[in-house]
């Protein structure tokens, strides 16, 4: 059950996929374990954050992604996809950009 309003969910989902495109694909390229080219945000509750990505072949997976702790708040969100993305960055061996 999301505590998210859809207007909540629409605003960070069209953030991320217009903005943070290359940040998707860290993401996905970490947590799936995946050769993925392109990668969009599709999906967010209080537990996780859900990607749609396609692989070498134009196949379409979905793989999400849990929190750190589960959440409520609208900043919280920010907060959380940093953190993935800070993850990801150390699992791939990527160095991570400081972030404002």
């Amino acid at each position: 059950m999301t505590t998210f309003s859809a207007e909540i969910v629409s605003a960070v989902l069209a953030h991320m996929n217009s903005d943070h495109n290359g940040d998707n694909l860290l993401i996905v390229r970490a947590f799936a374990e995946s050769a993925a080219i392109s990668a969009a945000m599709v999906a967010l509750d209080d537990r996780e954050g859900t990607w749609q990505y396609s692989d070498a072949h134009g196949v379409e997976h979905h793989v999400s992604v849990p929190w750190s702790k589960a959440i409520s708040e609208r900043t919280e969100i920010r907060r959380e996809i940093v953190h993935l993305y800070d993850r990801a960055c150390e699992k791939l061996g990527i160095e991570a950009r400081p972030h404002s």
